[in-house]
């Protein structure tokens, strides 16, 4: 991998972590077509870790209101983050290995696509309904959708603003909670990560600078488009986009 190839994998990321496509889906889609081999997991990492600093700054007043009595906030993110925790304690490896491949991303990106369509129908439905904020219950929905969502093509926002909205919750709401949920499992990820032997084997420094810097920055835009949309819940465009990315996928890898 160049220099020119962490730019282009850092922008994916950004975007596609916050607009609910699939990051980890667009990485590994990209990887495959630029022709990249070898294990990445600590760079995709930091990729994370640079739009995870988009969030800290579009998220500041929420992330601050975390640290204030009664804490109740945090008690429900930290509520949300179990599923996904226990999940990918126990099946990261397996996953990995049964769907590292980039032709099953023609099922998860079709669930996705599908998931999108339930969930604006949701929204419809629901209407000026959805008022409440988010409460336990509603968190733990979310924390389920999350854990769902570390099968790649499976967008984690998606799933997690998909189980909120059909709980009900408040629209804003969900999106601001979908963000802040993502801050524990992106930490806890490139910890645990960075404790390994040869995590930098194949990367140079130079090009997890430039992807998480591309990454920050993409990532900052999408977040703000993706406040926008969920307050319209637009999602049929993306819904559509993934099927038709779906189609193509099949075409190429199963044809």
């Amino acid at each position: 991998m160049d220099i020119f190839q962490a730019f282009i994998l850092g922008i994916v990321q950004g975007l596609t972590e916050f607009l609910p496509v699939s990051s980890s889906g667009h990485l590994l889609l990209v990887r495959d077509i630029m022709g990249i081999t070898g294990d990445y997991i600590f760079f995709d990492l930091m990729l994370h870790v640079g739009s995870l600093l988009a969030i800290l700054i579009t998220m500041y007043n929420p992330i601050v209101k975390l640290f204030k009595p009664p804490f109740g906030q945090a008690i429900l993110i930290a509520i949300a983050s179990i599923p996904a925790i226990i999940l990918g304690f126990c099946m990261r490896s397996t996953i990995s290995t049964v769907f590292g491949d980039a032709k099953y991303l023609t099922f998860f990106f079709m669930f996705t696509a599908i998931m999108l369509l339930v969930c604006q129908w949701l929204s419809n439905k629901i209407g000026d309904k959805g008022k409440q904020e988010v409460d336990i219950k509603t968190a733990v929905c979310m924390g389920l959708a999350q854990g769902v969502a570390i099968f790649p093509g499976i967008s984690r926002s998606g799933s997690t603003i998909t189980g909120g909205i059909a709980r009900g919750a408040n629209r804003q709401a969900v999106a601001i909670f979908s963000f802040l949920m993502s801050i524990p499992i992106i930490l806890g990820g490139a910890l645990v990560e960075a404790m390994g032997d040869g995590v930098l084997d194949n990367i140079a420094i130079s090009q997890i600078i430039v992807g998480g810097m591309s990454s920050f920055a993409s990532g900052f835009l999408a977040i703000k488009v993706m406040l926008k949309l969920i307050a319209k819940a637009d999602f049929k465009w993306f819904s559509l986009y993934l099927a038709i990315l779906s189609i193509i996928c099949f075409f190429v890898y199963f044809l």
